[in-house]
């Protein structure tokens, strides 16, 4: 999982996010801005591979935009008919390990969007490996109308506890700027 000898270059992204709308029309918009952005700047998107949601808006934004979507879905959820049908590339895995452990190895950068407990998961995930020194490949969160505030909160509180170093707090950026975050990760990137 070690970025070492990879190019330093912002050249895909996974984002994770919902496989839900949220209740907030911004969390769509942020999706769909995202998408666009990514496919703007010729940034593959890597993602949990879904249709509905915060992913289906993700994915189709930037599939319209003439993007690179790359889908990794674990067969469970492909056989219930949830798998985007138009992706440039499936992946469809055994299960929710080998999900997460295939995304970290084709992406270059991570950004979560608001989701669920699934989003978290992988989240957490990322950044306790990035903690244990299992990649260096920048994160963020975007930010969406104060989404993640109480999550930034709590991990505040983990670290004021002593429960985890103050440098675990830096390993991830955050912005409600979806253009601005992909700067700040891709500086990041570059000067790794």
């Amino acid at each position: 999982m070690s970025g070492a000898g990879r190019s330093r270059a912002l050249e895909s992204l996974c984002v994770f996010c919902g496989s839900s709308k949220g209740h907030d029309p911004a969390f769509m918009r942020a999706a769909e801005a995202l998408g666009r952005l990514l496919a703007g700047r010729g940034i593959t998107l890597i993602y949990g591979g879904g249709h509905t949601g915060l992913m289906g808006a993700l994915a189709d934004a930037a599939l319209a935009a003439g993007g690179r979507v790359i889908g990794v879905i674990p067969a469970g959820l492909a056989e219930r008919e949830l798998l985007h049908s138009r992706l440039s590339e499936r992946h469809v895995v055994g299960g929710m390990h080998e999900r997460k452990a295939l995304m970290a190895s084709l992406a270059s950068a991570f950004i979560a969007l608001p989701g669920g407990l699934g989003t978290l998961d992988e989240l957490f995930e990322m950044w306790t490996w990035a903690q244990l020194g299992f990649h260096a490949k920048p994160m963020g969160l975007l930010d969406v109308n104060g989404f993640f505030r109480p999550l930034l909160e709590l991990t505040s509180k983990i670290v004021g506890q002593g429960f985890a170093r103050p440098e675990s707090l830096e390993l991830v950026s955050v912005d409600d700027d979806g253009e601005r975050l992909l700067g700040r990760l891709a500086g990041r990137l570059s000067a790794a």
